[in-house]
């Protein structure tokens, strides 16, 4: 089991349980932290938007083309940080126990 730190648009903090192989975007879903994932990992809709802690970010694997481009779409609409990434590519696993997250603001 890993460990999720959120922080959420409103700047309240809480720690996750991640159980299973589950992506980052379900645990935070199925948890009400305001992350909606409407197309299911796809990366077609960008509600997945979350900010990475800079100690995180090198650990996590790297950004594919398809991420990168929709989260350069969202950047016309919400700010993007070095740390941006959609949750929906991140798999949780026992080496991202403590990771650092906090919600973007909806697009």
């Amino acid at each position: 089991m890993a460990d999720v730190r959120v922080k959420g648009r409103d700047g309240s903090e809480r720690t996750l349980d991640a159980n299973g192989a589950l992506p980052l975007m379900e645990v935070l879903r199925n948890a009400g932290c305001g992350v909606e994932g409407t197309c299911g990992g796809a990366m077609s809709c960008g509600t997945c938007h979350v900010y990475i802690a800079d100690a995180w970010a090198a650990r996590l694997p790297p950004k594919g083309e398809d991420e990168q481009m929709m989260l350069e779409a969202l950047g016309d609409f919400v700010e993007l940080r070095p740390g941006s990434r959609l949750s929906c590519q991140i798999p949780m696993t026992e080496e991202l126990s403590g990771i650092e997250v906090e919600i973007a603001p909806a697009a």
